[in-house]
């Protein structure tokens, strides 16, 4: 196989050059038929979902692609379990379906099958243990209504103690009784699946816009600023959807949303041991709520997480306050016959869900519906709000659905459900790739167009971080391609050497010689 350096989409790729030229064009008064703010994964689903009917699209954010939430979640494609043992029927069944389409259609690369291990440890009665294992059994019975095939999510199973500290031998084996094994969805990293969806709209047409802040919303445009340059121009559509999610309201009026904190600590791995599965560990008190514990196969282990309702201003970026840390380590020494203290805690992370306030306060956040809406405001601006990271296909749909029909757009049936995203391939095709699995794996079938950078110049194959495998291939293949403009970019969203303070500092020099070089 001869090595190649060009993107496997033609039209997909993004930079600062694109960018400039795109911006240029909408300043010189193009019109489009639908803007989109806000770059998240429902943002980027709305523009590739709207480019793909045959709209003309202009989707911009304020800052980058995945900045908010949907880089801040566990990295799971869930199949709508706890939303089953709730009674939500059509949102586990939906959250199931979109499962499916992601792990065997549209981005197979990125989605792969995550076993977990719920430990039947002396705080989990033999009443929890039948509940959730009747739980586990429901979710398939999920997965087989949303027609997945079994070879992509196996079946769940009775472990017993013996091969339960197998898959994790950090669990304390005093009254240990084994454990149940089921199986979801996982994502390599949900800022990559992001880029995949906003660069696969590209290839379709759309302009991708990052640094365009709105600064004021009306039924036909929006009033923007190019915060790289300061200017600030109108942007003329005939439709606009509000994709901003925590900070939707900010943009349309009566839009009143309730954020939860989700919350996630970062360990070495060495500290937990080797985990070939990740873990469930029951919340003391709690039918339905779990810790999971997160291997991410870069020397890395996630866990995570906690649900806590957020008043006042939303920032930017969420701080984790010290009794969220608490808290999780408390619930992991609840498990594990390691100790893990708070000086181990490398870096955290927290996310805002973007809850829809649809019965007023009060009530606990965990308790809101994760299902989505679609909002039309009186001048005929379109939010949609709610859902989550799994069904974000699903909610762009809706919104797209919602556009054409309130603004009587012609245009074409929603595609989405089939179009392979950037670098999807079958698994098969993927397997026979001659470069490193974990390229593979981020990269699908760009992997080798990654892998062709280091193989031309030796440099740039070496890590940027002693122990941590990114290459400076990868940071330069991000500003080539994936419309990385600052180191930020680089090292907190194309990758995510920024979780740990002191890896990103060695690596900022890296980052900055990829950003010199834009060739």
């Amino acid at each position: 196989m001869t090595p190649t350096s060009s993107p496997a989409l033609p039209g997909s790729s993004l930079d600062a050059a694109r960018r400039g030229r795109e911006l240029a064009r909408l300043a010189d008064g193009a019109e489009v038929d639908v803007l989109v703010v806000g770059l998240g994964a429902t943002g980027a689903g709305v523009a590739l979902d709207a480019a793909t009917r045959g709209l003309r699209v202009a989707a911009v954010d304020a800052h980058d692609l995945a900045f908010g939430t949907s880089r801040w979640s566990s990295k799971l494609v869930h199949g709508g379990l706890r939303y089953l043992a709730t009674g939500q029927l059509d949102v586990a069944h939906e959250s199931a379906v979109e499962r499916g389409i992601l792990m065997e259609r549209t981005a197979p690369h990125l989605v792969r099958a995550q076993p977990f291990v719920l430990p039947l440890t002396p705080l989990v009665s033999r009443g929890q243990a039948a509940l959730a294992r009747a739980g586990f059994l429901a979710g398939d019975l999920l997965r087989a209504s949303a027609r997945t095939r079994r070879s992509t999510l196996p079946a769940p199973r009775t472990l017993s103690a013996v091969e339960t500290r197998h898959l994790a031998p950090a669990l304390r084996p005093t009254g240990l009784r084994g454990g149940l094994l089921s199986w979801d969805g996982r994502l390599t990293d949900d800022a990559r699946l992001v880029t995949a969806i906003a660069r696969t709209a590209a290839a379709h047409g759309a302009h991708v816009l990052t640094r365009v802040r709105a600064l004021e919303l009306t039924g036909d445009g929006a009033l923007v600023r190019d915060e790289t340059s300061g200017q600030e121009l109108r942007i003329r559509a005939r439709a606009v959807v509000n994709a901003t999610g925590v900070w939707a309201g900010g943009l349309v009026e009566d839009v009143r949303l309730r954020p939860s904190r989700g919350s996630h600590l970062v360990l070495r791995s060495e500290d937990l041991g080797r985990l070939s599965a990740g873990l469930h560990i029951p919340i003391p008190g709690e039918t339905n709520r779990f810790v999971l514990v997160l291997p991410q196969g870069d020397g890395r282990v996630y866990v995570g997480l906690t649900d806590e309702p957020v008043d006042g201003d939303v920032p930017d970026v969420p701080d984790v306050p010290e009794t969220d840390i608490g808290f999780l380590l408390d619930v992991l020494g609840s498990a594990l016959d390691v100790t893990v203290r708070r000086a181990d805690v490398i870096g955290a992370f927290a996310g805002l869900r973007p809850l829809l306030d649809a019965d007023g306060p009060g009530g606990r956040t965990a308790d809101i519906s994760r299902r989505h809406a679609v909002l039309t405001s009186p001048d005929g601006i379109v939010t949609v709000v709610g859902g989550k990271l799994t069904t974000y296909r699903r909610m762009a749909q809706d919104a797209v659905d919602t556009v054409v029909a309130g603004r009587r757009l012609t245009a074409g049936p929603c595609r989405t459900a089939s179009v392979a995203l950037v670098g999807a391939a079958r698994p098969a095709a993927l397997a026979r790739l001659d470069v490193p699995a974990r390229l593979v794996r981020r990269y699908g079938s760009e992997a080798p167009a990654v892998h062709a950078l280091g193989l031309g110049d030796p440099a740039l194959a070496r890590p940027v971080v002693p122990g941590h495998p990114v290459t400076a291939a990868e940071l330069l293949w991000a500003v080539r391609h994936e419309g990385a403009l600052d180191t930020s970019d680089l090292l907190d969203r194309r990758t995510r050497i920024g979780l740990v303070a002191a890896d990103r500092a060695t690596a900022e020099a890296a980052a900055r010689e990829a950003l010199a070089d834009r060739r």
